[in-house]
């Protein structure tokens, strides 16, 4: 869940400064802006500490309700998520007709009255409209089987307001779980904390009393500084990791316990040390499942949810969170022609995120306008988006659609953004044989889907099958370090950096312009290129005296091992 979904500002994050790179932010002679070679040395991002599964994974989130319909109600479900499994992963890694990712995000599937399903109503049990828990439990292994891990969207900021603990609650002021919830007898006048300007009260009246509810006055806020409720929730955690998921996307991460007004209402650390103590105890029920927490802030608000990394490699709080920020940069560079943005956040993410911690990268999610709806739909910025989410560090989560280039629906709605994915150009778009939840995006007719893009070599799909596969087949690429090139400042056409782990190096080269490009030389050492991945036309990395440089058309990425 986002604040910015009820109307609150999403904040800007101000670039770093930091310079850094040889200046190579394509070392063409007529790239406007170029920087001198006066740069210091580059800024270096450490490679993932620990080897659990998802510090290498590529996540696929999945919005159920809109990915396969299996019993004609025009509502997607588990056991049409289970029929489609093939197509994300078949468990084979010698064929290329899956898309390769490793992992599911589920958005929320516990029982709810919403269609989006953020306000739960029964922890324990899956929404009808999906399935079973025994659907679930199916999915999971099924997943397994193809070498597929499944995480829950795990909503215990605040539960919906029909949920039985909060009618229980609401009752009496004498009500066992009273405290399971955050009441005051006066309105202390909260707003909500991310946009100061905003008058939305977050405190709303039932039966003679106020409770807290930052989001709305249907998703109360659960209390989590009592014990009793702190503890239902590590035994909810542990019913579905027995039940076969891998870990949890925790939903509004870091609005848990609120304090006071303003800034008491964020990131205090009160809700730092809840996530401590649950994140140890999920460590202690299932060692290797993960926990991705939604902190939509600033990078040096992000970094401290990572926790301590001194007893526990990666850190002790959540080991991945989700980076907002860099989305933010990615896209701005892609529509600006200038990669230097990216370069600043990558910068200022090396200077505050502790060494050895995994990123967790993305384009854009179910809060946000689809990515090829922020990109115009141009083919070239989005061949460029597809790379650069797949080569950065730490583990790439993508929307699902986006491999295919969907676009947003057309109303100026969230649901516009959760449309049904488009499997054929018929009218139910193989999605379902009634008639869908919800609208298709615009262009599934016409090409805008998986029959058509699958054997086209020059689509989307096929882009992100290739990269993938080309993450895969490196462990450089994988989990491995970053050492950036490109200057943080000015304008720079390319986003050049190194992967490295241990012995291997592999240079990755973005041109993010609508100009063919010379770019380098890079300083890295090798003496022979190994071909990961390259678009058409990209010329040959040659060796000089100062290092390798390269020739790419518009809009294209190179991807090169370099041997010793």
């Amino acid at each position: 869940m986002r604040a910015s979904r009820l109307h609150a500002s999403v904040l800007v994050v101000a670039l770093s400064g930091w310079a850094c790179g040889s200046g190579s932010g394509g070392g063409s002679p007529e790239t406007p802006g170029k920087t001198p070679d006066t740069q210091p040395p580059p800024s270096e991002i450490a490679p993932a500490a620990g080897d659990e599964w998802y510090r290498k994974a590529v996540f696929y989130e999945v919005f159920v309700r809109s990915f396969q319909d299996s019993n004609g109600d025009g509502k997607g479900d588990l056991q049409g998520l289970i029929s489609r499994l093939d197509y994300l992963n078949d468990g084979d890694p010698n064929t290329t007709q899956d898309l390769g990712v490793d992992a599911l995000w589920l958005m929320p599937i516990f029982e709810s009255p919403s269609y989006h399903g953020y306000d739960v109503v029964d922890y324990e049990r899956v929404e009808p409209d999906y399935g079973t828990e025994q659907d679930f439990e199916q999915l999971c292994a099924e997943a397994h089987k193809r070498g597929m891990r499944v995480i829950l969207d795990f909503v215990i900021n605040h539960s919906g307001v029909d949920h039985p603990w909060f009618v229980d609650s609401a009752s009496s002021r004498t009500s066992a779980k009273r405290d399971w919830y955050v009441w005051r007898d006066q309105d202390p006048g909260w707003k909500q904390p991310w946009d100061p300007f905003n008058n939305t009260p977050s405190w709303h009246l039932r039966n003679g009393a106020y409770y807290y509810g930052v989001f709305w006055e249907g998703m109360p806020d659960l209390n989590l500084q009592n014990a009793e409720l702190r503890a239902e929730v590590k035994r909810l955690a542990s019913l579905w990791l027995s039940r076969g998921a891998d870990g949890f996307r925790l939903d509004a991460a870091r609005y848990l316990i609120e304090t006071g007004a303003g800034g008491g209402q964020a990131d205090t650390p009160e809700t730092h040390a809840f996530w401590k103590e649950f994140a140890a105890y999920v460590r202690q029920v299932k060692p290797d499942a993960v926990l991705a927490g939604e902190n939509w802030t600033t990078t040096p608000l992000i970094a401290p949810y990572y926790g301590s990394t001194k007893d526990v490699p990666g850190g002790d709080e959540l080991p991945l969170n989700f980076n907002f920020p860099l989305s933010e940069q990615i896209l701005a560079s892609l529509n600006g022609g200038n990669a230097a943005p990216i370069a600043a956040k990558l910068a200022e993410m090396a200077a505050v995120y502790p060494a050895g911690i995994s990123d967790a990268p993305f384009l854009t999610n179910h809060d946000m306008v689809r990515v090829a709806t922020q990109l115009g739909g141009n083919g070239g910025k989005l061949a460029n988006a597809a790379a650069l989410l797949l080569t950065l560090p730490g583990a790439p989560f993508l929307y699902y659609g986006e491999e295919l280039g969907l676009a947003n629906g057309a109303a100026n709605n969230d649901e516009a953004k959760r449309t049904p994915m488009p499997w054929d150009g018929s009218a139910g778009g193989g999605f379902t044989t009634g008639t869908p939840w919800y609208g298709f995006a615009p262009g599934y007719t016409s090409g805008r889907n998986v029959a058509t893009e699958t054997d086209a070599p020059g689509s989307q799909l096929s882009r992100y099958r290739a990269l993938i596969h080309a993450r895969h087949a490196s462990e450089a690429l994988s989990r491995g370090g970053l050492k950036l090139f490109t200057s943080t400042k000015g304008v720079s056409s390319t986003l050049a950096f190194v992967r490295t782990l241990g012995d291997e190096r592999v240079l990755v080269v973005h041109n993010l312009t609508d100009s063919s490009v010379t770019a380098g030389p890079f300083a890295v050492a090798g003496t022979t290129p190994e071909v990961l991945f390259a678009d058409s036309n990209v010329g040959t990395l040659s060796s000089t005296a100062s290092g390798w440089q390269v020739t790419l058309p518009a809009r294209a990425t190179g991807i090169w091992r370099l041997k010793p």
